[in-house]
């Protein structure tokens, strides 16, 4: 049978395969357009069983904020390797999967697959295309109802923050958004594992007083001084973790609690850091 150029690339528009694997599917449904579309579904299908078992390491983080920038969606879309994460068709996939997120409020990747059906569709088209095991590893959201939400995406795509302020008000935005943007910078450079010391869970922090005391009793200092050694090493140890405590990577003269408190005193607010996610490739999921 013979298939023309313009059923190729009407079969193409369709579905976004390649000319050859178009041309394949026309072949095997003897013309029939609808036929080839499923086909070629069952070609994705087919590709993503036998990939299943394959790491998905590479892919992308991408982030969107609303317009008035009081909410974040944050995700991460993977893929075997860097080639396809920066192809036309993941590319475009993770969008999707983007603006779905922003716009459904899914409280996880299952919850955003059972809201928006076309995604689940989508991923496996996708996976006919590339020939590789791909997978939406990460969603999330953040909100702030009385303050601003910023983000930062690393020059690549694989490393992705939000940030979120409380207690600022809209005419103040401008004033913030640029120190919030150096703040988002900071947790992707010195990667905090909280704001606040006081929310740092107390099993890690019990961990490290045992090894700071173990450390300097190995080092020979009397057993009366481990606990004050200990002590001093955590308040080293909260400044080099806590975000709020460290220095600010643009003036390290200075400390992240130092521009939320210049700030506010300039400004007659009570801006406070609520929170943060930072996604980056090869993170373990949780």
């Amino acid at each position: 049978m013979n298939i023309t150029a313009a059923q190729v690339n009407e079969l193409r528009q369709k579905t976004g395969a390649g000319m050859m694997d178009c041309k394949k599917a026309l072949l095997e449904a003897e013309g029939n357009i609808e036929k080839a579309v499923e086909i070629l579904r069952k070609k994705g299908a087919s590709v993503a069983a036998k990939r299943a078992d394959r790491d998905a390491k590479e892919g992308i983080i991408l982030t969107k904020i609303s317009e008035n920038k009081n909410s974040a969606s944050i995700i991460e879309v993977n893929c075997e390797t860097d080639f396809v994460a920066k192809s036309t068709d993941f590319v475009n996939f993770a969008n999707e999967v983007l603006e779905a997120t922003f716009s459904s409020n899914p409280s996880s990747v299952a919850d955003l697959l059972e809201k928006n059906p076309k995604i689940n569709v989508g991923l496996t088209e996708l996976v006919g295309k590339v020939g590789e095991k791909s997978e939406v590893s990460r969603v999330a959201l953040l909100n702030a109802e009385n303050g601003l939400v910023v983000d930062y995406i690393h020059p690549g795509s694989k490393l992705g923050v939000v940030v979120r302020f409380d207690n600022l008000p809209s005419e103040k935005f401008s004033s913030f958004e640029g120190i919030a943007k150096d703040f988002a910078m900071q947790v992707a450079a010195m990667k905090p594992l909280a704001i606040y010391r006081e929310v740092v869970p107390q099993e890690l922090v019990n961990s490290e007083i045992e090894i700071y005391k173990e450390v300097a009793r190995k080092e020979g200092k009397p057993e009366h001084i481990l606990e004050k050694i200990a002590v001093g090493k955590l308040n080293k140890y909260y400044q080099e973790n806590c975000l709020f405590e460290q220095a600010f990577i643009k003036d390290n003269s200075k400390t992240v609690a130092d521009l939320v408190d210049d700030f506010n005193k300039q400004h007659g607010t009570s801006l406070k850091i609520h929170s943060f996610l930072r996604f980056h490739l090869g993170d373990e999921k949780k």
